[in-house]
């Protein structure tokens, strides 16, 4: 018979271990306090998104056919204001998913989908890189919002922007790089 599949003595010790063993497993259970709220942030910063996009629809709806206010200076930043928080949202679900599915228990409907899944995570360091992903696509479209507005003084902004969009560039070209390698 194997010594680890013996029955612990029923000694004092030993029952005093096995409940301070079975506390600190259950102690993983204190990540639904970051995983919930994680979820209920995503879907607040849903609703956000969505009001802001139909605010959007609405003016132009006024605009176009009421003659409404111009709307033509806000529409694309609107927009790109809501697809960021559109995708902040995203790394709050991918985030809570995946410590619940790390830490909690598996998530059996993600279980047979393609690793490739922003929900399937099988580590920290593999939720780590899916957050870091969406967060830079976050940081590219906040870099879009703030371009959309931005007005040039002299040729040496428009070469700061086009090296900005270069460099922009070129870590989405690594990104991709480095995700055709996995």
């Amino acid at each position: 018979m194997d010594p680890d599949s013996r029955p612990a003595p029923k000694t004092r010790r030993g029952q005093l271990e096995r409940h301070f063993e079975a506390f600190l497993w259950n102690s993983r259970l204190m990540v639904l306090l970051a995983v919930v709220p994680a979820l209920l942030g995503a879907l607040v910063l849903f609703i956000i998104a969505s009001l802001d996009i139909l605010s959007v629809v609405a003016d132009t709806w006024r605009h176009y056919l009421g003659g409404g206010d111009d709307i033509h200076k806000s529409v694309v930043t609107d927009i790109i204001v809501a697809v960021d928080i559109y995708l902040i949202a995203l790394v709050l679900m991918i985030f809570g998913l995946g410590v619940y599915k790390l830490f909690v228990s598996r998530i059996e409907p993600v279980e047979g989908r393609d690793p490739q899944h922003p929900f399937n995570v099988s580590s920290l360091d593999q939720l780590k890189d899916k957050i870091a992903r969406v967060v830079i696509l976050a940081v590219i479209i906040e870099f879009f919002r703030a371009v959309v507005g931005i007005s040039f003084d002299t040729p040496l902004d428009a070469i700061y922007l086009a090296l900005s969009v270069l460099a922009l560039a070129l870590a989405l070209y690594l990104m991709a790089l480095a995700h055709k390698q996995e």
